[in-house]
């Protein structure tokens, strides 16, 4: 029987209505016990009686379970806080040794298909470090659905057409045309990248100067969206990112997705004309304003039309739920999205937009400044350069997608406690590094131990935030946000570091070095576990 059973048993002996939801939450001091509950608050409206009177009654009607609660307090204003025996803490290095990388998985979301979008950058130049926060973010997001049992496709939507495309194909003419030796002088609005120069410089080598008159010819943007691709995609796989679909907008109009969304909203009633442009009517259905969907004198759509239709796509092809993650800067543009999928009848709450904020780089003291088109900014191939793979990872999801993120070069770097990522990993290896001398002196790994034994202060500690590690997961998947397993991490290996200091593993008491080797293989496991789930290699060694 767990708490809410008690809770709920005490009610039905007192004869009080139980509520919708009994909210019971973990503590974040050991003073006041492992678990509490508000319920005696929740219920002082219905009963017009002092939350402190009433917790008490409860306290007092609930069953006795002596092997899981020590021990049950009241304190002001109504708490009602709840000591777990033991016992009931103990049982948890068995589980997880026998769970082992399936431990703190859920089934939640079994036979559900999830889609999640992200990056969707257009192939106009290298990642830089803003695009890899949402790279990132939704890989770690994708994670945390298929933690919780989902079937999950990473799509990456972009657009090979468009004023940026043409822009690009004129920027590696103009570069072809320099590297044949002629003096034309680069547009200020180009993109001046690099990269570019080393795109033409290979048109050059291939055909020679056999399009030096021809600035309109597809073989400048065809071959510069190509290598961008290219080394976008190799960047994304550096940090162990792989799309399972590109999905081209310029495919919406050759399958005829925009004209049918065009077609509806006439039918419906959800468009009409006006100065030359198609509106949508988007304030019927909860956008702010009506929107403009087609320009008629210059024969295109705004984004918000293949948007659209492109969401449609989502729903035709079976998703369950759909994860959209987008910059600060789409904050008042998908609302319009969501307005026209609503008109046209689709259920919009299975869509969930996560929205995060931009990426401040620092240099010791200095911001560093980012522009793509002036090929002034740090790209995330060089932010991995730098610092790795693994803390750039980290560094990414470590604070909530709503905060605005200053990315610490100096600490990123630190090979120390100090760096949260260095923090983690070193701790993996540590235990790595006891079970091998275990091994070394004849102690085996799976022998049986006496879980009673692990009794300490430290150690009791360290199995409550090892019993954790499932609710983290599940609140990771409630709220679409890794950084939650990020701070739980940190307090696992606090945990662990605190009852390594106090207590040794491999003791001259034999039952008692195997009860200890069991909790630590337990930490090991959690500590695998949560550095698969957001994405992080757990070394044997440091």
């Amino acid at each position: 029987m767990k708490i809410q059973d008690m809770l709920i048993e005490a009610l039905k002996t007192l004869q009080i209505p139980q509520p919708t939801q009994i909210q019971i939450e973990r503590t974040k001091h050991p003073d006041y016990g492992h678990f509490s509950t508000n319920l005696a608050m929740m219920l002082t409206k219905t009963l017009r009686r002092p939350p402190m009177e009433i917790a008490g009654e409860i306290v007092k009607a609930l069953p006795k379970h002596t092997d899981i609660i020590e021990k049950v307090e009241v304190k002001a204003p109504g708490f009602i806080n709840f000591f777990m025996a033991p016992k009931e803490l103990q049982t948890v290095v068995d589980e997880i040794l026998k769970s082992g990388s399936n431990y703190g998985r859920s089934i939640q979301g079994k036979g559900k298909k999830a889609q999640v979008e992200f990056v969707s950058a257009n192939p106009t130049g290298p990642l830089t470090v803003g695009h890899g926060r949402q790279a990132v973010l939704g890989d770690s997001v994708a994670r945390i659905l298929e933690w919780n049992g989902y079937e999950v496709e990473r799509e990456y939507y972009y657009n090979d057409a468009g004023r940026q495309m043409r822009i690009l194909g004129h920027s590696t003419f103009v570069r072809y045309r320099q590297a044949l030796g002629f003096s034309d002088e680069f547009p200020e609005d180009h993109y001046q990248g690099e990269y570019i120069s080393d795109i033409a410089k290979k048109i050059v080598e291939k055909y020679g100067d056999r399009f030096k008159d021809d600035p309109e010819n597809e073989i400048f943007k065809n071959s510069a969206e190509q290598a961008v691709f290219e080394d976008i995609k190799a960047t994304l796989k550096r940090i162990d990112i792989e799309f399972d679909c590109f999905y081209n907008e310029k495919s919406l109009y050759e399958n005829g997705e925009v004209d049918a969304v065009l077609k509806k909203f006439e039918e419906i009633g959800a468009s009409y004309e006006k100065d030359g442009a198609i509106w949508f009517r988007a304030g019927q259905y909860g956008g702010s304003d009506d929107r403009v969907l087609w320009k008629s004198v210059m024969d295109e759509a705004t984004y918000r039309l293949p948007d659209i239709a492109y969401h449609t796509t989502k729903y035709k092809r079976g998703f369950d739920i759909v994860v959209d993650i987008f910059g600060a800067d789409h904050h008042a543009t998908y609302p319009d999205v969501l307005a026209g999928l609503k008109a046209l009848g689709y259920d919009t709450s299975r869509i969930k937009v996560l929205i995060h904020q931009f990426v401040t780089l620092t240099r010791g003291t200095e911001k560093v400044k980012m522009s793509t088109r002036k090929a002034n900014y740090v790209t995330v191939d060089e932010l991995i350069d730098e610092v790795g793979k693994d803390v750039v990872r980290y560094f990414f999801i470590m604070r909530g997608m709503n905060s605005q993120l200053n990315f610490d070069l100096a600490l990123a770097k630190t090979e120390g406690e100090e760096n949260p990522v260095f923090y983690l990993q070193y701790a993996h290896a540590r235990i790595c590094s006891i079970l091998r001398n275990a091994k070394i002196q004849g102690i085996g790994l799976n022998e049986p131990f006496d879980e009673g034994l692990l009794q300490e202060t430290e150690a009791l500690s360290l199995l409550n935030v090892l019993s954790e590690f499932p609710e983290v997961v599940g609140i990771c998947h409630d709220t679409l946000e890794p950084q939650h397993m990020t701070t739980y991490m940190q307090k696992l290996a606090t945990a662990f570091h605190k009852f390594y200091t106090d207590h040794r593993v491999l003791t001259s008491d034999r039952n008692l070095s195997v009860a200890r080797i069991a909790l630590v293989r337990a930490v090991r496991t959690v500590l695998s576990n949560g550095l698969s789930f957001i994405g992080i290699s757990a070394p044997e060694k440091m």
